[in-house]
């Protein structure tokens, strides 16, 4: 009797090698299409397993939603900035028709609050800007003292602007002219220079969070250079009229 040859034992390939080989012969299943069709892979959400034409078909149609969410995150960005621009070119070109540094701050005051919700503004300006004018500033604008002007500088904490916190007491000394929160507020602070200091700009709101710690100042900064320079112009507007 001949003994029974033993079964070779089964070989199975690496699964590795496999995707690497399909990847390099991305035509494999040309002329395969039954094939495809009888492939299963696991389910995206763990429920058994489904053809691999359901599985690409629910990719593309996630694939597609994500395309989507990103699109109109895109637009919706474009359509702020838009708004944006369009609210501050109105500022800027309604602060160069000031005539003199009492309309320009309540031109400041109300444009603020009409395109940016803005609930007070302060301008604190040295006395050395303000004694050139025939008459003493009219609110939102301040001659700066050295109690504003100290204030002012611990809240900066030596930076050139800041968003932060307002007590009920520092609003009674930093925007007089204001109704002061029963509790506190919240703040940017931006320093006024050209220069040399030129004082500086508050713009300030009942709500602890309308200008958080975390938000960014560019747009305070920029504004304050606008205001700089037009304190500038007027200063210079009044010296040659006397």
């Amino acid at each position: 009797m001949t003994r029974a040859q033993a079964p070779e034992p089964r070989q199975t390939l690496d699964p590795d090698r496999v995707a690497h080989w399909l990847a390099r012969h991305p035509d494999f299943f040309v002329g395969r299409e039954g094939l495809l069709q009888q492939l299963k892979v696991p389910h995206p959400e763990g429920r058994g397993a489904v053809s691999l034409l359901e599985r690409l078909v629910h990719d593309l149609r996630e694939r597609a939603e994500t395309a989507e969410w990103r699109l109109e995150q895109l637009l919706d960005s474009a359509r702020h900035n838009e708004g944006q621009y369009r609210r501050t070119r109105a500022l800027v070109l309604a602060l160069l028709e000031a005539e003199d540094g009492d309309a320009l701050g309540q031109t400041l005051a109300t444009q603020l609050a009409e395109q940016f919700q803005t609930g007070a503004v302060a301008l604190w300006c040295p006395a050395s800007l303000t004694d050139r004018e025939p008459r003493p500033p009219q609110a939102p604008r301040q001659v700066l003292d050295d109690t504003a002007g100290q204030r002012l500088g611990a809240l900066l904490e030596g930076r050139n602007s800041r968003c932060c916190r307002l007590s009920a007491t520092d609003w009674k000394l930093l925007l007089p002219h204001a109704k002061a929160p029963s509790q506190a507020g919240s703040c940017v602070i931006t320093r006024l220079t050209l220069g040399e200091p030129l004082g500086y700009l508050v713009l300030a709101s009942h709500d602890t969070e309308h200008f958080r710690a975390s938000l960014d100042t560019l747009f305070t900064e920029y504004l304050g250079e606008v205001v700089a320079r037009l304190l500038v112009h007027h200063g210079r507007a009044g010296d040659a009229s006397r």
